[in-house]
């Protein structure tokens, strides 16, 4: 199996990014990608099904988290928390504000592997890296605790991370984040129940293979965070943001075609099919 544990999904991501960087018309630039990805990263989009084809919805998804995070960190956020930050490279490729405090925080073996491999760049704020087991209930508590007592204003990011956990387990995250005034804003990206069929079928079983299944995708998207003090103030379909930036899926346009056939309530279903959430604390 190509995917041995979940740690190879940043692999897998990482060589995504390095993959639109090394356009000529790339959308965005992660300078440091390829070498974080590594040959395995390589091998994983080599050898999974359609691994070159899907790679438009990762290229986008970084994409629109990128543009999210500088709108939001430019109303005066003093902290970015970057939850299971796999070998996402932002504090050193984005033009972030020095005086930013961005803390990732991720499994020991991924996140020394970054920082190691990381270590000869200047990051372009105050980083700060934290191993921890976010499904450690008592841990992440303490974690969050210690982390929302220096914060004023703080950014929660959960890229690529809540699609691999339980219903359960999401909403005990979303709870503990609450608990911290300071956390301000949380950005994360949303399947839908149809989505999340799809993806076991294309994937399921290789990640699966690495004890990562797919699993999170609420019928009810965003409104199951209510209940848990957060609200959406943001929501960008993929599909969308796609078509935007010029990396439409494989028969984007057959898709909008059908999508606009049916009711207004079902072209709204399949609009939110994935999306790019920025979610605000109630």
């Amino acid at each position: 199996m190509p995917i041995e544990h979940i740690s190879d999904t940043a692999r897998w991501v990482a060589f995504y990014r390095a993959m639109e960087t090394e356009r000529g018309d790339a959308i965005f630039h992660d300078p440091f990608a390829r070498r974080l990805a590594g040959p395995r990263g390589e091998e994983i989009v080599r050898t999974i099904p359609r691994g070159r084809s899907t790679a438009w919805a990762m290229i986008v998804r970084t994409a629109v988290f990128d543009e999210i995070i500088a709108s939001v960190t430019a109303r005066g956020v003093d902290t970015v928390i970057n939850l299971a930050a796999g070998l996402d490279a932002r504090p050193w490729r984005l033009a972030l504000p020095p005086s930013l405090h961005w803390i990732d925080v991720d499994l020991p073996a991924i996140l020394h592997y970054k920082t190691e491999t990381l270590a000869q760049e200047t990051p372009r704020c105050r980083y700060e890296a934290i191993t921890a087991d976010l499904t450690d209930d008592a841990a992440r508590r303490a974690l969050f605790e210690r982390l929302g007592a220096g914060a004023k204003r703080s950014l929660i990011l959960s890229e690529g991370l809540l699609i691999y956990l339980t219903a359960e387990q999401v909403g005990a995250l979303a709870r503990d984040l609450h608990a911290q005034p300071g956390f301000a804003w949380w950005l994360i990206d949303l399947a839908s129940p149809w989505l999340l069929q799809y993806m076991n079928r294309s994937w399921g079983r290789q990640v699966a293979a690495g004890n990562a299944p797919f699993q999170f995708a609420p019928a009810e998207s965003t409104a199951f965070f209510e209940p848990f003090g957060w609200r959406e103030a943001e929501f960008r379909s993929s599909i969308d943001e796609a078509r935007r930036l010029h990396r439409d899926m494989p028969l984007g346009w057959l898709w909008r075609f059908l999508s606009r056939l049916g009711p207004k309530a079902r072209q709204e279903e399949m609009r939110r099919m994935s999306g790019i959430v920025l979610l605000e604390r109630v």
